[in-house]
C-alpha cells in the first residue's frame, strides 16, 4: 500500500465521488503530509476493516488482537507506534461523520464491512486544520461506495460464518446505497497450554450491521441522507465475562462542488447513539473458576455534531474555511463488589463533553512542481455535569458521591507543509503540525476491571497535545513505487494508566485489589517523545503477473513521567513496539488464478506501564488463493497464521499469557459488479 502518488487522483475518480455523494473533492493540502491509500481491491482481500488498516506500518489497535476477538474497549486505533491507547488517538471518519464511540472513543469495526467502502485514506500526523479534535496521531478517512457492488459469503473452521454485501442502484437522478453484514464465530481460547483452566473460554462473536444512503440532486448541490445500525455480542475469554455493543447513527449532508469561479461548500449534521454492556470476573489462582467482579449493564451515550466548510479552488490557489462542533453525553450504570453470591454496590458515573472550533487552510502552487500549504484552528473544549455516585444495594446508603467541577479550555493548533515534485515522478515533502485529543467520558469517569487488575478513572484529566515534524521522499515508475518518512513527535500530557498499588490490599475509591492484581489510575503522565522512520516499496513484475510489497516502521518512543509519574521516566510506552514489518506477494500464474501471501512481524512490546510484562516478538503468515469462475464470481480459500504461531497478546501480573488465533482455514464465494 504505497503512499499517495505524486500526481493528483485521476479526474474520473474525483467526478465519481462528487456525483454520488455530498462530498467536497480531496484536499490538495494533504499531498504535503504522509498519506496512504487503501483501494477497493485491497479491501476485498480482508473480512474486517481493522485488519486492512493494520497492514499499514505503525497503524495498530491498542492490542494485537483484531476485532474478530478484541473487547470493544481495546478497539481504539492509533497511527504510528508512539503510544497506543484503548480510547484510540486517531480520528476515524466515514464521509465526514466520526465513528469514534461517544462514550469511550474506541471504534466498533464490525459496523463497517470492507465491501461497503470505495477506499480509505490514512493521513499520519496531527490533524489540525479541517480535521480537528481527536486527530492526535492522524486521521483515517473512509469513503462509502459510489457505484457498483459486492457480495461475499464465507466460512471458517472455528465455526465462522460471514455474509456481507453492498451496492448502489440508480433511482432516476437519485442513487441508493445499501450494505449489510453478519459475522459469527465460535472463537478460540486465548489462554492455552499448562496454565489454562476451566475459567478459560472461547472468544466467540455474533455481530451484524447495516447502512443505507440516499444521494439526490438539489439544484446545483447534492444531498446525502445516511442511516446505519450495528449490534454485536462477544465472549471475553473467561467464564462469565461477555461484552455487548449496539448503536445507530444518522446524518444529512448538503454540498456544492467548487467550479471555476464558483465557491464550493458543504454543510453536515449528524447524531450517533451507542450502548455498551460488559461483565468482568475475578480469576482463581489456579484458573479453575471465576467470580463475578462487576456488571456494567448499561452505558447509554449520545454524540451529535455539525460541520460546515467553504472551498475555493483554481489553478494556483485552494483555500477552505470552516467550523465544526461535537457534543457527547453519556453515563455508565454498573453493579460491583460481589460478596456472598450477590453484587452489593451499584455505580452511576458519567457526564458531558464538547469541543467546537473554527479553522482556515490554504494550498498554493506558485509553480507546477511546488506546493505550499498552511492551516490553523482554534478550539474550545468543555467537560461538565460530571458525577460518580455509588450506593450500598441493601440499604440504599451512598458510599461515594463525587461531582467534579466543570472545566473548559482553549487550544490553538496548526499544520504547515511543503512539497516539491521532480522529473520521473519523484517528490520531496516536509511538514510540521500540532493537534490535541480531549479525554473521553470513559477516561474521565469510569473505573474498569480486567481479570484481577483495576484501573481508576480521573475526572481531572487535561487534553493530550502532540507537536511534530517530518520529512519524506516518494517516487517510482509504472512498475515500482517507494516511500520513506522520518518523523519526530512529542505528546504532552498523554493519558496513561499509571500503576499506584499492588494486590492484595484495600485502596481508597478502588476498594479491594486481589492477589495477582494491580491498581492503576489514569493520569496525564508528563510527555512521550518518539523518533521514527517509515518506509515502503512495491514492485510490479510483468504488469500484474507478480507484485512484491514490503513496508517497515521503526519508532523509538520514551516516556518522561515528570512529577506525576517519575517511575515511568526512561521507559517505553505500553503496547508500543519498536519495529513492525509487513510484506506480501501477489502472483497471478494464469489469468483466472491469483495467489497471495502476507506476513507481519512485530518486535516485542510491553503489556504495562512499568515495562515489567513483555509480550514476545510475533510473526504471522497468511496465504490465500482466488479462482475466478468467470463473469462476476470468484471462489477463494485461505489459511490465517499458517505457521500456527503463538502470538502473545496479553499477560497478567502472575505471568499468564493470552494468545491470538491459532491456524485457521477459511473459504468463500465473492460476487462483484
Amino acid at each position: 500500500m504505497p503512499d499517495a502518488p505524486p500526481a493528483p487522483p485521476p479526474v474520473a475518480t474525483v467526478e465519481e465521488v462528487v456525483v454520488t455523494a455530498a462530498r467536497l473533492p480531496p484536499r490538495p493540502a494533504d499531498a504535503a503530509f504522509s498519506v496512504t491509500l487503501i483501494d477497493r481491491a485491497r479491501l476485498a482481500q480482508v473480512p474486517r476493516l481493522d485488519e486492512a488498516l493494520t497492514e499499514v506500518p505503525g497503524v495498530s489497535l491498542f492490542r494485537r488482537t483484531s476485532s474478530l476477538a478484541a473487547n470493544p474497549t481495546t478497539q481504539g486505533i492509533s497511527l504510528r507506534a508512539i503510544a497506543p491507547s484503548g480510547a484510540g488517538r486517531t480520528l476515524v471518519l466515514l464521509d465526514g461523520v466520526p465513528l469514534n464511540d461517544p462514550f469511550g472513543g474506541w471504534v466498533i469495526w464490525s459496523q463497517v464491512p470492507p465491501e461497503a467502502l470505495e477506499g480509505v485514506q490514512v493521513v499520519r500526523g496531527a490533524g489540525a486544520g479541517p480535521y480537528g479534535a481527536g486527530a492526535l496521531t492522524g486521521v483515517i478517512d473512509l469513503a462509502e461506495r459510489g457505484a457498483g457492488g459486492s457480495f461475499e459469503i464465507s466460512g471458517a473452521q472455528d465455526g465462522g460464518f460471514r455474509a456481507a454485501g453492498a451496492g448502489v442502484v440508480n433511482l432516476g437522478e437519485a442513487r441508493l446505497f445499501a450494505s449489510a453484514v453478519t459475522d459469527r464465530s465460535d472463537g478460540y481460547v486465548p489462554v492455552r497450554g499448562p496454565r489454562a483452566g476451566a475459567a478459560d473460554t472461547p472468544l466467540d462473536l455474533d455481530a451484524r450491521a447495516g447502512s443505507v444512503r440516499l444521494d439526490m440532486p438539489v439544484g446545483p448541490a447534492s444531498l446525502s441522507l445516511h442511516a446505519s445500525a450495528y449490534d454485536e455480542d462477544r465472549g471475553a475469554g473467561l467464564k462469565g465475562a461477555r461484552a455487548q455493543a449496539s448503536g445507530w447513527s444518522a446524518s444529512a449532508a448538503l454540498a456544492q462542488q467548487p467550479e471555476d469561479q464558483r465557491l464550493g461548500w458543504r454543510l453536515q449534521a449528524w447524531v450517533r447513539e451507542s450502548d455498551f454492556a460488559n461483565t468482568s470476573v475475578a480469576v482463581a489462582p489456579d484458573r479453575s473458576s471465576t467470580t463475578p467482579a462487576n456488571d456494567q449493564h448499561d452505558t447509554p451515550a449520545t454524540g451529535w455534531g455539525v460541520n460546515a466548510a467553504v472551498r475555493r479552488t483554481d489553478a494556483t490557489w485552494d483555500w477552505e474555511i470552516g467550523a465544526d462542533a461535537r457534543f457527547n453525553d453519556g453515563e455508565e450504570r454498573e453493579d460491583f463488589r460481589f460478596l456472598a453470591g450477590a453484587f452489593t454496590r451499584d455505580r452511576l458515573a458519567g457526564g458531558r463533553t464538547s469541543v467546537a472550533g473554527v479553522y482556515a487552510e490554504g494550498a498554493w502552487r506558485p509553480r507546477g512542481d511546488w506546493l505550499l500549504t498552511g492551516g490553523a484552528r482554534v478550539d474550545r473544549w468543555t467537560t461538565s455535569d460530571g458525577l460518580r455516585i455509588e450506593h450500598d444495594k441493601a440499604t440504599g446508603a451512598v458510599t461515594l458521591e463525587e461531582h467534579p467541577a466543570d472545566r473548559a479550555g482553549d487550544v490553538v493548533s496548526a499544520r504547515l507543509g511543503v512539497r516539491r515534485e521532480f522529473n520521473g515522478g519523484y517528490a520531496w515533502r516536509a511538514a510540521a503540525y500540532s493537534g490535541f485529543r480531549p479525554p473521553t467520558l470513559n477516561e474521565l469517569h469510569r473505573p474498569f476491571r480486567v481479570g484481577n487488575d483495576i484501573t481508576e478513572a480521573n475526572a481531572g484529566l487535561e487534553p493530550e497535545r502532540l507537536y511534530g515534524v517530518e520529512t519524506g521522499l516518494q517516487g517510482g515508475a509504472d512498475d515500482w513505487r517507494f516511500t520513506a518518512t522520518a518523523f519526530y513527535n512529542r505528546v504532552v500530557d498523554p493519558v496513561t494508566n499509571v500503576t499506584i498499588g499492588v494486590g492484595p490490599g484495600v485502596f481508597p475509591r478502588a476498594g479491594f485489589v486481589p492477589a495477582g492484581g494491580v491498581l492503576r489510575m489514569r493520569e496525564n503522565a508528563g510527555a512521550i517523545d518518539a523518533i521514527g522512520l517509515e518506509a515502503s516499496v512495491e514492485r510490479d513484475i510483468r504488469e500484474d503477473w507478480l507484485t512484491l510489497r514490503l513496508a517497515a516502521d521503526y519508532t523509538a518512543a520514551r516516556v518522561d513521567g515528570g512529577s506525576v509519574a517519575p517511575q515511568l521516566t526512561g521507559l517505553r510506552p505500553a503496547q508500543a513496539p519498536v519495529w513492525t514489518v509487513v510484506g506480501g506477494v501477489d502472483w497471478r500464474p494464469i489469468e483466472r488464478l491469483k495467489l497471495a501471501a502476507d506476513l507481519r512481524w512485530e518486535g516485542p512490546r510491553y503489556e504495562d506501564d512499568l515495562n515489567s510484562r513483555v509480550l514476545s516478538a510475533a510473526l504471522s503468515v497468511d496465504l490465500r488463493a482466488d479462482w475466478r469462475l468467470g463473469g462476476r464470481a470468484t471462489v477463494w480459500a485461505g489459511v490465517d497464521n499458517l505457521i500456527d504461531a503463538n502470538v502473545e497478546v496479553s499477560e497478567t501480573a502472575d505471568g499468564t499469557e493470552g494468545f491470538g488465533p491459532p491456524r485457521t482455514f477459511r473459504a468463500g464465494l465473492r460476487l462483484g459488479w
